[in-house]
């Protein structure tokens, strides 16, 4: 396939698009953009689908652009949330652009021959507008009635919650970051996900009333498991792309726990694994003599080296090699402390580790919420103890326990595991 919106549409990234026209459009090289509010220092595994369409876009030649909302992250994008945002100060959201853009930097390709990826802050337009002159030269191109049908409005204004006034104007304010696009950088695409399409028709609409020109939008399904909860958020919270807010090896790991039924959707919308090769993986897993996880293995190799790069993977299948339990890895603490690096780890005095019973030390270490959970787990044979399986579920930590005198690698069944560095007085 020569054609982006093609390839899009096979893997199921398109949900909806403004127009057919666009297909047409992207026969020639075009200029294609999706914005990110600094909401947090970190983008998370549901906004990898807003980068991988702009790095698909790039793949077939057109350039991709990136915006950091500065402006709009101030007011708080009201699209598919049923309270109002926190606003963030400027210092914090300034703190949040450069961990976004660094997830960026991370995927899409900055010092490409011919369409290298831009990166643009909407405070940089934003900023030179007062309320009047906004008001003035902006608002008036707005009509109350096409703002009040957006659902994402409705939806608020049924709602106990109601919306404010800034809330409100946030499509204008997205509305407006196309029509500048347009303008200065030849802008004629908006990417976005499904609960931005009332935002993506405000700027299609601005710029045919304001220039009598066509501007398009795609939105993308967002990313949801089987069961329809929203993608991205796991036990201990979002999945975050950034490397000092979760390693690469649990990063890893949460990939490699993907259930069955939403393997072959994340390949096709967060990898660029030939279709052909995804086919056969479904295929694969139909069969009665699939090797359970294979698939999901190769989705988190896939993934994890998308985002956190050769290292990163190598880095975070040596940690899960190292530490799973049963494993032959003869541990050390010169490979415990490695590891520890790259997985949850802990600091606790050696006088309160010593002699005190297993069970409490799962509890104290959160990796059981109670004693009878950690009873439970110890009787069915899933904990182990630098990687030997214990099941007396009187067992006493000992010095034993303790390599080099200093560190414990403490697992709770497959998914949960510390590292316990033994500190003296």
């Amino acid at each position: 396939m020569t054609n982006v919106i093609d390839v899009l549409r096979e893997r199921g990234f398109i949900d909806a698009v403004t127009s057919e026209e666009i297909r047409q459009l992207t026969n020639q090289p075009i200029k294609v953009y999706c914005g990110f509010d600094p909401t947090a220092d970190s983008l998370h595994l549901g906004n990898l689908v807003a980068i991988m369409g702009l790095a698909w876009f790039q793949r077939f030649g057109h350039t991709p652009v990136a915006i950091v909302g500065g402006a709009t992250g101030m007011i708080g994008d009201p699209s598919g949330k049923n309270a109002e945002r926190q606003l963030l100060d400027e210092k914090k959201i300034q703190q949040n652009l450069k961990g976004i853009s660094k997830n960026l930097e991370a995927i899409l390709d900055f010092n490409h021959p011919t369409v290298p990826a831009i990166i643009l802050n909407n405070l940089d337009w934003f900023k030179n507008f007062t309320f009047i002159s906004f008001l003035r030269d902006v608002g008036k191109l707005f009509r109350l009635s096409p703002m009040l049908a957006k659902d994402s409005v409705k939806t608020r204004l049924n709602s106990e919650e109601g919306m404010s006034f800034t809330e409100f104007c946030y499509q204008i304010l997205q509305g407006y970051d196309f029509l500048h696009l347009f303008e200065n950088y030849g802008v004629t695409v908006e990417l976005g996900g499904s609960d931005q399409w009332g935002n993506i028709t405000a700027g299609t609409d601005l710029i045919r009333k304001v220039h009598a020109k066509p501007a398009y939008g795609i939105t993308f399904p967002l990313l949801t498991k089987s069961d329809g909860q929203k993608f991205g958020k796991s036990e201990k919270g979002a999945v975050w792309l950034s490397p000092d807010k979760l390693s690469s090896y649990e990063f890893y790991q949460h990939l490699i726990r993907v259930e069955d039924a939403d393997v072959i959707n994340l390949m096709r919308m967060l990898t660029f694994l030939d279709m052909g090769e995804i086919r056969h993986y479904e295929q694969m897993m139909k069969e009665a003599d699939y090797v359970p996880r294979i698939a999901q293995k190769r989705l988190a190799e896939e993934i994890t080296r998308l985002v956190h790069g050769e290292e990163g993977l190598k880095i975070a299948i040596k940690v899960t090699e190292g530490v799973a339990p049963g494993s032959q890895t003869t541990l050390n603490a010169d490979i415990l402390e490695k590891l520890a690096a790259d997985m949850p780890s802990c600091e606790m005095k050696l006088e309160n580790v010593l002699n005190k019973k297993l069970i409490d030390l799962l509890v104290e270490t959160k990796l059981q919420t109670s004693k009878s959970e950690a009873r439970r787990l110890l009787r069915n044979g899933g904990v182990y103890i630098n990687n030997k399986k214990i099941e007396d579920e009187n067992h006493i930590i000992s010095i034993e326990c303790l390599i080099s005198s200093r560190l414990i690698l403490l697992a709770a069944g497959k998914k949960n595991k510390m590292i316990i560095r033994l500190i003296e007085e």
